[in-house]
């Protein structure tokens, strides 16, 4: 059985950001995918990474300690989407400090062992990605800036999942005008990408 981990990160609960996820939950489970929901906001998580997290960040396997719970579901899954508002044509600070503190040495990545060597991908058993957002900006002037957020996810972390993971991206613009029916078709795109990703057999991992 494929298992997904969902990361939600917004922090009011009748947000369009939250019919989002719950459209992501439904369509996993009528799939018949065994999935891990993780709110952020919700779950009161710490996105400060402390003095002492950074002082052990490459002691293995103590670094894990401060964040087994979300080293254990990102270890799980196969499948691996998020849930989230762009602000400031970035990631929100909590899931930011998500990242940095859960996709450490050893989980998410394996540390140089020579000088001058690369870190090499350590999330190759993860073989779907999935990407949902909103946007207060237009399209035009999120892709003017470079769009940091979406890069982060689809390029920065795609490249330490499985080489041939397939992935999926949508993300409603213009968010503070938008309106019923602009909210009902972005639901439908979502409802169709993340169909296309889930239905799509998985390539195998590494």
């Amino acid at each position: 059985m494929e298992r997904a981990l969902v990361v939600y990160c917004h922090p009011q609960e009748g947000s369009f950001n939250a019919a989002i996820r719950d459209l992501v939950v439904a369509e996993l489970s009528r799939a018949g995918i065994a999935y891990r929901l993780r709110d952020l906001y919700a779950d009161g998580f710490d996105p400060v990474m402390s003095a002492r997290e950074l002082a052990q960040y490459y002691q293995i396997p103590e670094n894990r300690a401060p964040v087994q719970r979300d080293c254990d579901d990102i270890l799980w899954c196969d499948s691996l989407i998020f849930v989230y508002p762009t602000w400031w044509y970035g990631l929100p600070a909590l899931l930011k400090g998500w990242l940095d503190r859960t996709l450490l040495p050893d989980v998410a990545f394996i540390m140089p062992r020579t000088d001058g060597e690369n870190i090499l991908p350590g999330l190759t058993h993860i073989t779907k990605l999935g990407v949902y957002t909103t946007c207060g900006a237009s399209w035009w002037l999120t892709r003017f800036i470079g769009a940091p957020g979406r890069r982060t996810l689809m390029r920065g972390l795609r490249l330490i999942l499985a080489r041939k993971c397939k992935t999926s991206f949508a993300a409603h613009y213009l968010m503070d005008s938008s309106t019923p029916d602009s909210r009902r078709k972005h639901l439908g795109t979502v409802r169709r990408r993340l169909r296309k990703l889930i239905e799509t057999p998985a390539p195998l991992a590494g």
